[in-house]
């Protein structure tokens, strides 16, 4: 699949909800409770995303992936990472998301991988993530891309319910 890998923009925000919200519902079925994902909006969720990047500026990188048609089909997003308010020195892979319709394609892969490239020009010495600790599939994606639990977790709270999630770890070449 022939992908374009670039920043977002705001004209990007309603279809980056949509991918957003279709992504928690898919991956997260069974997952976390139901009422969490049925009480999803893509309408508020594209509204936060025009609010963030009106304010630009900061540290943290947005991208959507586009398709040879010019269709988005996939966003990423990362920065600082933080213990507490201190800042690491170290990288977050905050998000990457895939339309449903596109998992297994090479999105989540294209978006991960310029990711780490950013990381790596900026100087970070790793790039972490959190992953719910049952999402087999996800872990499974970061594991092929070099990624490795660390051994920290910690539960992600949804409707009153503990998720846990687990941190993975990644070095980036100097």
């Amino acid at each position: 699949m022939s992908l374009r890998i670039r920043e977002m923009a705001l004209a990007d925000c309603d279809r980056v909800a949509e991918i957003r919200v279709g992504g928690w519902r898919s991956a997260y079925r069974g997952l976390i409770p139901q009422s969490h994902l049925d009480g999803l909006s893509v309408e508020a969720d594209a509204e936060r995303r025009r609010a963030y990047l009106a304010q630009a500026g900061g540290d943290v990188v947005n991208l959507v992936a586009e398709d040879a048609g010019g269709e988005l089909v996939g966003g990423a997003c990362h920065g600082p990472y933080r213990e507490g308010a201190t800042l690491t020195g170290d990288a977050e892979l905050y998000a990457v998301y895939v339309h449903p319709d596109q998992v297994g394609r090479g999105v989540g892969r294209a978006l991960l991988t310029e990711s780490v490239a950013r990381c790596t020009a900026v100087g970070h010495g790793r790039l972490l993530l959190w992953v719910l600790k049952e999402n087999d599939r996800a872990r499974r994606f970061y594991e092929r891309a070099g990624f490795r639990a660390d051994g920290a977790e910690e539960p992600f709270e949804v409707d009153g319910v503990a998720v846990p999630e687990v941190r993975y770890a990644r070095s980036l070449p100097r």
